[in-house]
């Protein structure tokens, strides 16, 4: 596995990059980030990294870079996306639930999230879906994970496009 040193320092510091939960408490969020296009990469540490103390610890490529990492860095949220070669979303995700089955992840997908989508992505151990089209969501999503709650988005037809 090929870490960077910069991935670990993020992801092992439990520095005060807080959280303002709704009980007031503060918690450090360190996110882990996986997806096949460098752009989507960019733009979802931008989001992430605009809520005030949060970080993206790491960023991989694919489903196996972020089991590796995951396991590795045991960040706080993984935002995965589904269609990802060699190993997917889905499979990243279960993958990941064998080891850390309590860890927050949040499918991140082009397609409209669905009934069926909804129900693979919970028997996966994500406890979460949005679609790209409704991307900017992203910190409200990993609020809501951060809750202990599941958080499914389906895609309006009239929705910007980032």
């Amino acid at each position: 596995m090929n870490l960077h040193n910069k991935d670990a320092r993020a992801c092992n510091s439990r520095e005060p990059l807080t959280w303002q939960s709704p009980g007031n408490l503060l918690m450090p969020v360190r996110v882990l980030i996986a997806d096949d296009d460098a752009s989507i990469r960019r733009l979802l540490r931008r989001l992430i990294e605009t809520h005030g103390g949060w970080t993206v610890c790491a960023d991989a490529r694919d489903g196996h870079e972020a089991v590796d990492k995951a396991g590795a860095l045991k960040p706080d949220v993984v935002v995965l996306d589904l269609a990802m070669p060699d190993m997917n979303g889905l499979q990243a995700a279960r993958e990941i639930s064998r080891n850390n089955p309590e860890l927050p992840m949040l499918l991140f997908t082009v397609q409209q999230v669905s009934k069926e989508l909804s129900k693979e992505a919970l028997n996966a151990g994500c406890r979460g879906a949005l679609s790209k089209n409704t991307g900017s969501e992203i910190v409200h999503a990993i609020e809501v994970l951060l809750n202990h709650q599941n958080f499914f988005k389906p895609i309006r037809n009239d929705a910007p496009v980032w």
